[in-house]
């Protein structure tokens, strides 16, 4: 049976799951907790919940555009954990999918936060992710559009919760944990994508200097945190200093998987000084 006919034949759950699966949902997911965990204690249930909501439509927006022009690339790779590729949900199924996140993401940013709020969300955070699937992966500006879209993301969760404008280090300690995640999610692919003609940024690094740099990014986006905000420096803040620079070393000279799971480390601590952060 051909991809094209058995999309036709799948049923409503099978359309579903494939759906699901083709949203890349470990970042939706991550990204999606990321705004939660920045918006909440701030806004009104309410608030929270529509901000929440947003980005979630927005990242799914991406994911589905991703495996949309990726399609071809996985299905001649023999991706089996790409559904597109596999046939199991139509590209017609997705792109419609992509349309309606779409919509609720323009609607949602909307009530969210206003004119500003739509234009911080889908510009800078959507559009980025939408300009890294179309080409700019495959470039040595691959990082910019992670360094834009988290940067501009807690700007947009402190605006739709009445925190108002995000301070300078806000927005800097977002755009480091996004080209540190960006140098980490691109390493399990970087044979498979050189095959197929891709050079970001981090293919051309390499994975050694990439293991290298993406804890020192995330690292800074520590330091950062810790010093900048208005006040003495909390203990608390020191301790994840600390922790950080312990997590820099197995990230950047370990072998196997524990580079990966250093780097995540710092990165979690990241996001939780991020949202405690007055």
């Amino acid at each position: 049976m051909s991809p094209g006919s058995y999309a036709r034949g799948v049923s409503t759950p099978g359309t579903a799951r494939g759906l699901a699966l083709a949203c890349h949902p470990l970042p939706t997911v991550a990204v999606t907790v990321l705004s939660l965990l920045l918006a909440i204690g701030s806004g009104t249930a309410r608030e929270v919940t529509v901000v929440v909501a947003a980005v979630l439509c927005g990242q799914l927006v991406i994911g589905w555009h991703n495996d949309l022009v990726d399609a071809a690339r996985d299905r001649a790779a023999g991706r089996s954990d790409k559904p597109l590729a596999l046939g199991a949900v139509s590209p017609r199924t997705v792109r419609a999918a992509v349309l309606t996140a779409l919509t609720l993401t323009v609607v949602l940013s909307l009530v969210a936060g206003g004119w500003a709020g739509l234009v911080l969300h889908v510009g800078p955070v959507v559009g980025s992710g939408l300009a890294y699937n179309a080409g700019l992966k495959a470039t040595v500006w691959s990082w910019l559009p992670y360094a834009v879209a988290f940067g501009t993301l807690p700007a947009f969760v402190w605006l739709s919760v009445g925190r108002g404008a995000a301070p300078w280090w806000v927005v800097a300690v977002g755009a480091l944990l996004g080209v540190g995640a960006h140098l980490l999610n691109v390493l399990p692919d970087l044979e498979e994508d050189l095959r197929h003609g891709i050079r970001g940024l981090p293919h051309r690094l390499g994975g050694r200097w990439s293991r290298v740099l993406a804890p020192l990014l995330l690292l800074a986006g520590t330091v950062l945190l810790a010093v900048e905000p208005a006040g003495p420096t909390p203990a608390w803040a020191w301790v994840a200093v600390g922790a950080a620079v312990v997590l820099t070393v197995p990230a950047s000279t370990a072998g196997g998987r524990a580079p990966f799971l250093a780097a995540i480390g710092i990165a979690l601590l990241n996001v939780t000084l991020l949202a405690l952060v007055d």
